[in-house]
């Protein structure tokens, strides 16, 4: 599991909370060792290279972020550390054997929101699939409304003061080994097969962006 972040002088990639091949036939191991060992030890490195001398370099991951939404000359930067975060947040938005039904303060409020468990679901995976080009799809409460938004490149909800419950990755990275083109395979499978409705349960009562630094 994740830990808290503390303030550091340099980015670690954190282990995966499950093995390389924990998530098959959905997601290969292949696949996982790319994403997390080649991209996701990328945005790491980047940050680290990029932080280097300026007042960001003690920060945790969540303030580098917040710290450079929005500014212009700190893009690079910002690219490389939200990315980081995301994918941090994401590994955590899988398990093996997941899927099923939310708990059930989550499903009264997907209910709320949405009609139904299934209305949710669908808005998701419309969200995910809708994305032109890389980016991301979340499930994330705005003030204690539950919506569905998505965001492009290295975008995330916590930088913009909505709370992410879930994510799905819809870079290319994600999916391109095992399903090539086609992204609404992989989107569907991974929420009926790998989502990890209980993470996203426990971020609805507390969500801390300190811990997937």
């Amino acid at each position: 599991m994740a830990t808290a972040a503390t303030a550091f002088s340099h980015l670690n990639l954190a282990p995966l909370p499950y093995s390389a091949d924990a998530l098959e036939p959905v997601i290969s191991a292949e696949t996982l060792s790319f994403h997390h060992g080649r991209h996701h030890q990328a945005y790491v490195d980047n940050a680290n290279r990029l932080i280097v001398g300026t007042e960001l370099a003690d920060l945790p991951l969540d303030q580098i972020v917040t710290a450079t939404v929005g500014k212009a000359d700190r893009a690079s930067i910002f690219n490389n550390a939200a990315q980081a975060w995301n994918h941090s947040f994401y590994w955590h938005c899988l398990k093996p054997k997941g899927g099923g039904e939310p708990p059930a303060a989550l499903r009264r409020k997907m209910e709320s929101a949405f009609g139904s468990i299934d209305a949710c679901k669908k808005e998701f995976v419309n969200a995910a699939i809708a994305q032109f080009g890389s980016g991301w799809a979340w499930l994330a409460l705005e003030g204690s409304n539950l919506k569905v938004v998505k965001t492009a490149n290295a975008d995330t909800p916590f930088a913009q003061g909505l709370k992410p419950l879930l994510a799905i990755d819809v870079w290319e990275h994600a999916y391109y080994l095992d399903y090539q083109n086609k992204r609404a395979d992989h989107v569907n499978a991974v929420i009926d097969k790998l989502m990890n409705w209980d993470f996203a349960a426990g971020n609805l009562e507390s969500f801390e962006p300190k811990l997937y630094g």
